[in-house]
């Protein structure tokens, strides 16, 4: 029989866990700042021990005394946490391992991990839901996959789910809050319990929680997860509770944060969790979990999906199951010394004994997806087209690309009011970052000129790529030529209403590959008035801007004119640009 020192053991997840560990004969130690609490918990769960103690506090002589065979943190919250803990055990040389969802607190235990290899102990963060989890079917998941380009992670929560004050903190800490994703090939910036979406919980027999509304949240796979997988995918993470009411209510509550009027919502902890409970009655006892991954395999497009559904109140059983499982593999030695996070800890397979034993059900499908757009348009054409510009244009949820462009902006006060209204670049030379988002044949580019964003979307109509800036739709015609394309206008139309194609704006778009680079050649012209912007430049796949080789900026920009009687270009920022470029450049069945 093995000791196990569990912090916050008579809390939300930490009473969970005891009872479990008690369950297969361990000898619990069950440890938090309320003594009675603790005691009255093990007096109802004998053989476990009660103990006064604060993860905070010095806890060497307590360890010293107890001699755990395994510490376990299940207190938290983990957001803003230190290692004090984890240092104690290295220095008594006791394993330890945590539920941590705090993003930096997992992702930054690797700097433990030679302390913990010179002292012969494991120490683990992140058993629990995520990264353990989700890492776990993420691996699965991937499996045959030759890239990933997108991951998307939902957890929605059972509203007669019981979270302790702890959980109540950890979600309002990053509520209206920046929060940093890996989207388009770059780090951006969402908001915390932001980007409100609606996600299907199903399973293929049919079983379903229908549709739950979900938000952004702060986890440690949006940091894990893109070094982990092949392509270096985009990756979001979503949750929410049962209750639209309440997902919604705290969306709402994060603006203010946001906008900065107040700094955090975190000290309302319990109120979040007494309005919890005041509308426990109106749910049900049904959580569920998705993680979609969408990528190419075995030359096809395809979603693979993973959803669980736990019903009978077991969903809340979830998050500890994989510290449970980690215990035993610690206390039998079976796990090597180091400092690490779980994430890699377990494979989907470990979680089957403890699913079964619950009301737990859960599958994995994989999906065909439909063609890009460009290749439904182009049909069989596309296959002429050269590597880069075909990347491009091959968009399957998330994509992006870095690269330069040269604006010139007309000088009419009509067109530059008509730019400005649609947001486009100024003149000048830009730093160029392109993200492409698909959702149901939609494609999305967003275009950041040196950090000023446009936005366009791209759908198909009889047989055309339509491109709507706001009310403004326009009608192109593609044609391939020389391994690239041109967009040929073929009519437009404001808030659906068709307009004569003699008064369209002149728009021209050319788009080729040169020295492996993607490259465009964009102008729209109004009659009479002249132009409004045009911009041309190149695009690679480089992490840093520009990072390819074979391209020479000089020439490539040498044929732009610097001012005619149609644009201007601020040639200040053009020498810069190029300054800036020389020092770097930077088994699966199917549905």
């Amino acid at each position: 029989m093995s000791t196990v020192l569990v912090f916050g053991g008579y809390g939300g997840f930490g009473a969970r866990l005891s009872r479990r560990l008690a369950a297969v004969g361990h000898d619990v130690v069950v440890a938090g700042r309320r003594f009675a609490r603790a005691d009255a918990f093990c007096a109802a769960h004998p053989p476990c021990r009660p103990l006064q103690a604060d993860r905070n506090d010095a806890v060497a002589p307590m360890l010293e005394r107890v001699r755990p065979d395994l510490v376990i943190d299940a207190a938290g919250p983990f957001q803003g946490s230190g290692y004090d803990l984890p240092r104690a055990c290295i220095a008594a040389a006791i394993p330890y391992l945590d539920l941590a969802d705090g993003r930096a607190f997992v992702t930054g235990i690797g700097r433990l991990d030679a302390a913990a290899r010179a002292a012969g102990v494991t120490i683990l963060a992140g058993a629990s839901s995520v990264p353990a989890l989700s890492g776990a079917v993420a691996r699965r998941l991937a499996q045959g996959m030759d890239a990933v380009t997108a991951v998307e992670i939902a957890i929605s929560a059972s509203n007669r789910a019981t979270a302790g004050t702890s959980v109540a903190a950890a979600i309002l800490s990053y509520v209206g809050k920046p929060i940093r994703l890996w989207r388009g090939q770059r780090w951006s910036a969402g908001v915390g319990w932001q980007e409100l979406r609606r996600e299907r919980f199903a399973l293929a027999d049919g079983a379903s929680l229908g549709r739950r509304w979900l938000a952004l949240a702060d986890v440690p796979d949006l940091d894990l997860l893109p070094d982990r997988l092949p392509g270096r995918p985009a990756v979001t993470f979503r949750a929410g509770t049962e209750l639209a009411v309440q997902t919604v209510g705290l969306w709402c509550a994060s603006w203010p944060v946001r906008w900065g009027w107040i700094p955090s919502l975190q000290g309302l902890a319990r109120g979040l969790l007494l309005a919890q409970r005041l509308t426990a009655r109106w749910g049900s006892d049904r959580s569920g979990m998705v993680v979609r991954m969408f990528g190419s395999a075995e030359g096809c497009r395809v979603e693979r999906c993973w959803t669980l559904i736990a019903a009978d109140g077991h969903g809340p059983e979830i998050p500890v199951l994989p510290a449970a499982i980690l215990a035993e593999r610690i206390l039998a030695g079976a796990i090597a010394p180091g400092a690490r996070d779980a994430g890699t800890a377990l494979d989907l397979s470990d979680f089957e004994p403890s699913f079964a034993r619950l009301s737990i059900r859960h599958d994995v499908r994989e999906s065909v997806q439909a063609d890009a757009l460009y290749a439904r348009v182009l049909g069989p054409r596309f296959a002429d087209l050269a590597p880069s510009v075909a990347a491009l244009h091959s968009v399957l949820r998330e994509a992006g690309a870095n690269g330069r462009a040269v604006v010139r902006r007309g000088r009419n006060p009509v067109t530059r009011g008509l730019a400005a209204l649609l947001g486009l670049p100024v003149a000048g030379e830009h730093g160029l970052h392109v993200s492409f988002s698909e959702k149901r044949g939609v494609e999305r580019w967003t275009r950041a000129f040196s950090g000023r964003r446009f936005t366009s979307e791209f759908s198909e109509e009889r047989g055309c790529v339509v491109e709507r800036f706001g009310p403004l739709r326009f009608r192109f015609g593609l044609a391939p030529e020389g391994g690239g394309l041109r967009m040929v206008l073929r009519g437009w139309s404001v808030a659906r209403l068709p307009l004569p194609l003699a008064l369209a704006p002149r728009a021209t778009a050319r788009e080729w590959e040169e020295a492996e680079l993607f490259h465009f050649d964009v102008s729209i012209t109004l009659p009479v008035v002249g132009l409004v912007v045009h911009y041309q430049g190149w695009l690679g796949t480089g992490d840093r801007e520009g990072q390819q080789s074979g391209f020479t900026p000089q020439a490539h920009f040498a044929g732009l004119p610097t001012n005619d009687r149609y644009g201007e270009v601020q040639t200040a920022a053009q020498t810069d640009g190029l300054a800036h470029m020389r020092n770097g450049r930077t088994g699966w069945k199917r549905d």
